[in-house]
C-alpha cells in the first residue's frame, strides 16, 4: 500500500514538473495590461502622416461602334482610326502616400501618378491639396509630390531598411480599394525578392500584411513607427490580398530624396558591365568552392569598371561590403551611392579575392539617342526609333548596359507594332546591318514593294517579311 502511495506521489510531482516547463516554453498573458497590448500607439504616431492620393486624367476613348468593337481593335490594333470620332473622358485613380519631410514632401509610387494632369492629396484630417509633381522615376516606382500647407505636417522618419530581419513585426498602412485608411499588421516573410514588372531594381521587401489596390504608396512601418518601405505591388490571382504583398526599401527612398536629376530624369551611377549569375559550372571553372556572385561577360569601353582595372571573368562577389549575385543587386547597390563616391567591388580575380575601388559616375549618352518618328511608304511607318547608349539603356531598364543599335520606343497604330513592339532592337533592314536612326531612316527611304525586317524581342531574334500594296 505504502509502494503503491509512493508511485502515485511521484507520478504527481512529475506531472507538475512537466506543466510548470510548458508554461515556461508557452507564456500566457500574466495581468490584464498584457492582454490589452495594441499596435495602437504605432498607429497613432504613423497615421497622420499617411495621405490618400486622387488623380484625374483626360483620355481619348472610341466614339463610333467599330472603334469600341474588341474584334477590329484586335484585328486593326488598338487605338486604329476608321475615321469615326473620338471623345475625351476623365479617368480617376486612387493611391497612398507617405509624408516624409514636415515641409509637405510626399512619397508615392510612380505608378500611382503616371500620366496624371492633376493630382489631389487628402491628409487623415480631411483637408485637401492640390499637388505638384517634383520628381518621377519609373525605374524605381518611386514620385515625389510637393503640398503647401500652412504649418509644419507630421512626417514619417525614414529607417535603414538594410537593418531589417525576416519575422520582423510590420503595420502596412493606406487606402485599400478607396474604403478610407486601414492598418493591417504581419512580418516580413523575405528580403531582396524579385517581383516581376514592378521596378527596374527587383529588389523588395516581402510581407504577409494584407496589402490590396489603393495601399499603393502607402507605408510599410516597423514597431517604432519608422518607415521601411513603400508598398507597391501584390501577388494575386484574383487581385485582393493573399498574404504576399511588395514594399521599395526605404534606403532606395532616401536614396532617391538625394539623387542627381538632369534634365528631369535621375541619373545614377554606372558601372558599365554586363553579367550573369554563377552556375556550378561556372563556380568550378574559376576555382569557386561553391556558387557566389555574378560573373561580367562584357564591359563598356570608358566605362569606370574599364577604369577601375576590372576585368571580363572576374566575378563580382559584393558592393559596399553587401553579398551580390544578380544585376538587379548589382544596380540596386549601386544606386544608394552617388555619383562621384568611391565603391568597393568585390571581386574574385585570377582566383584571389580583393576589393577595388571604383569612382562611379553617370552613364553617358554616347551616342545620342537621335529620337526619329519614321513617316514613309514602309512597314515601320508611325514609329519612333532611337540610339540605344548606356544611358538609354538604364534608362529602360535593358539588363545590358553595353548593348548598341536601335530600338523601337513606341509603335504606330497597325498590325506590325503588334509584332515589332516596343523595347524590340531593328538589327537589318532587306540585308542592310541597322547601327543608327539616321541609317534606319535612310534605308527606308528606297522604294521596295518587300521589305524583311530582323529584329530581337529579349534574347529572341526574329525576321518579318511585309509586302506592300
Amino acid at each position: 500500500m505504502r509502494s503503491c502511495r509512493f508511485v502515485f506521489l511521484s507520478w504527481v510531482m512529475i506531472m507538475a514538473a512537466f506543466l510548470v516547463s510548458a508554461a515556461d516554453a508557452q507564456q500566457v498573458p500574466q495581468s490584464r495590461s498584457d492582454i490589452a497590448m495594441s499596435f495602437s500607439p504605432v498607429v497613432k504616431k504613423v497615421s497622420p502622416a499617411v495621405v490618400n492620393i486622387y488623380t484625374r486624367r483626360r483620355v481619348q476613348v472610341a466614339d463610333t461602334p467599330m472603334q469600341r468593337d474588341p474584334f477590329f481593335s484586335q484585328l486593326f490594333g488598338k487605338g486604329f482610326n476608321f475615321g469615326g470620332r473620338t471623345k475625351e473622358q476623365v479617368v480617376s485613380s486612387l493611391g497612398s502616400g507617405v509624408i516624409v519631410k514636415p515641409d509637405g514632401l510626399v512619397v508615392t509610387s510612380h505608378h500611382v501618378i503616371k500620366d496624371a494632369q492633376q493630382v489631389t492629396v487628402v491628409l487623415s484630417d480631411k483637408r485637401e491639396f492640390e499637388a505638384k509633381l517634383v520628381l518621377k522615376d519609373a525605374q524605381s516606382d518611386l514620385a515625389f509630390l510637393r503640398i503647401n500647407p500652412e504649418g509644419a505636417l507630421p512626417f514619417v522618419e525614414i529607417r535603414d531598411s538594410d537593418g531589417l530581419e525576416v519575422g520582423d513585426l510590420v503595420l502596412a498602412v493606406g487606402n485599400p480599394f478607396g474604403i478610407g485608411q486601414t492598418v493591417t499588421s504581419g512580418i516580413i516573410s523575405a528580403l531582396a525578392r524579385k517581383a516581376a514588372g514592378v521596378s527596374d531594381y527587383q529588389f523588395f521587401i516581402q510581407t504577409d500584411a494584407a496589402i490590396n489596390p489603393g495601399n499603393s504608396g502607402g507605408a510599410l512601418v516597423d514597431m517604432n513607427g519608422q518607415l521601411i518601405g513603400i508598398n507597391t505591388a501584390i501577388y494575386s490571382k484574383t487581385g485582393g490580398s493573399v498574404g504576399i504583398g511588395f514594399a521599395i526599401p526605404s534606403n532606395m527612398v532616401r536614396s532617391l530624396m538625394n539623387s542627381d536629376v538632369q534634365d528631369g530624369r535621375v541619373v545614377r551611377p554606372w558601372l558599365g558591365v554586363n553579367v550573369q549569375p554563377v552556375t556550378a559550372e561556372i563556380a568550378e571553372s574559376v576555382g569557386m568552392p561553391s556558387r557566389e556572385g555574378a560573373i561580367i561577360r562584357k564591359i563598356s569601353a570608358g566605362s569606370p569598371a574599364l577604369a577601375a582595372g576590372l576585368k571580363v571573368g572576374d566575378v563580382i562577389i559584393s558592393v559596399n561590403g553587401t553579398p551580390v549575385s544578380t544585376d538587379q543587386e548589382i544596380n540596386y547597390r549601386l544606386a544608394l551611392s552617388r555619383l562621384g563616391e568611391q565603391a568597393r567591388i568585390g571581386v574574385l580575380h585570377d582566383g584571389k579575392r580583393e576589393e577595388i575601388m571604383v569612382k562611379l559616375a553617370g552613364p553617358p549618352e554616347n551616342p545620342k539617342r537621335d529620337l526619329r518618328t519614321l513617316i514613309g511608304i514602309h512597314p515601320l511607318n508611325g514609329f519612333t526609333v532611337a540610339n540605344l547608349s548606356p544611358a538609354l539603356c538604364t534608362e529602360l531598364g535593358i539588363d545590358d548596359e553595353t548593348r548598341t543599335g536601335v530600338i523601337v520606343l513606341a509603335g504606330s497604330n497597325t498590325t506590325i507594332a503588334s509584332t515589332i513592339a516596343a523595347g524590340s532592337v531593328i538589327l537589318q533592314v532587306n540585308g542592310t546591318k541597322v547601327e543608327s536612326t539616321m541609317q534606319l531612316e535612310k534605308i527606308l527611304s528606297a522604294k521596295s514593294k518587300t521589305w524583311q525586317i530582323v529584329f530581337q524581342q529579349g534574347s529572341n531574334t526574329m525576321t518579318l517579311t511585309v509586302k506592300m500594296q
